[in-house]
């Protein structure tokens, strides 16, 4: 009899606790969510409901150059990521040497290290050699870090992966490379493009690295964010906060899905 009552109670904590938490964790989204459609220009009080600064937000020749530059720099870098993470992961774990672990964990390191770090690093780097901060040096720094995020993706779907099945493609003649595009990358194609989805919203979502390493001729979408926030934000920043929060939402759930399907088409049954 004890033992029932004190299961309710833990039955009834456990759904009151994951509420609190997931107050505490989006109520902040939501209320960003909820004052883009203020009618009013403050952020501060509710004058009714209105889409207009969505209407003014995609009249915004800047806003739009800006987001142009957002995905431009997500698709360049999710593809380069994706590549430079894919062949990592595979040279990674078909190999066998003794610092294979530090190798791993080099590889890895990008998203441990504070991006303050980071981008204090690159600006170094790149004024030290003379490289050109804009575009192009947003590109490679986008890249650095998001190729571990394609990297564990990949290099976890391929411990999941039977070595049997190469085996057996090299046993009935087969090449290296053959065994690669044939076998090896439709296998995994579903955790790199789930790894390159991830990698292109956290592209999205970049502001203190892109900081430090754009130009005045290239602004991201965070940093006309973060710059007209700086300058007394109204509700069109939160429209503009809005749809980026939907795009990394699409972005992270497609590459969960993905993985998921993955992971259950290739488990064993």
């Amino acid at each position: 009899m004890a033992g029932s009552k004190r299961k309710k109670k833990r039955n009834l904590f456990s759904p009151i606790y994951l509420t609190l938490v997931l107050l505490i964790l989006y109520l902040p989204i939501l209320m960003v969510v909820v004052y883009s459609f203020n009618a009013g220009r403050t952020i501060s009080a509710w004058q009714g409901f209105s889409t207009n600064w969505y209407t003014r937000l995609f009249s915004n020749g800047l806003m739009k150059d800006a987001l142009v530059n957002s995905l431009v720099l997500a698709g360049l870098s999710a593809a380069l990521s994706g590549g430079i993470g894919t062949l990592g992961a595979i040279g990674i774990s078909r190999s066998h040497f003794k610092f294979k672990g530090a190798v791993e964990s080099l590889a890895t390191l990008p998203m441990m290290i504070p991006e303050l770090v980071l981008g204090m690093a690159y600006l170094a780097l790149f004024t030290g050699v003379g490289v050109k901060l804009g575009m192009g040096a947003l590109v490679l720094t986008h890249t650095t870090f998001c190729v571990p995020y394609v990297f564990i993706n990949v290099k976890s779907r391929l411990v999941g992966m039977d070595p049997a099945i190469e085996e057996a493609a090299r046993d009935l003649g087969a090449k290296p490379l053959r065994v690669l595009f044939d076998i090896t990358l439709p296998l995994i194609m579903p955790a790199v493009i789930s790894g390159m989805m991830l990698a292109a919203a956290m592209s999205l979502d970049d502001v203190v690295i892109s900081f430090f390493v754009t130009s005045a001729e290239t602004t991201t979408l965070p940093l006309k964010i973060y710059t007209g926030l700086r300058s007394g934000g109204t509700p069109e920043i939160n429209a503009l906060s809005t749809l980026m929060l939907a795009a990394i939402f699409i972005f992270v759930g497609l590459s969960q899905l993905i993985k998921a399907k993955s992971d259950k088409m290739t488990s064993p049954r």
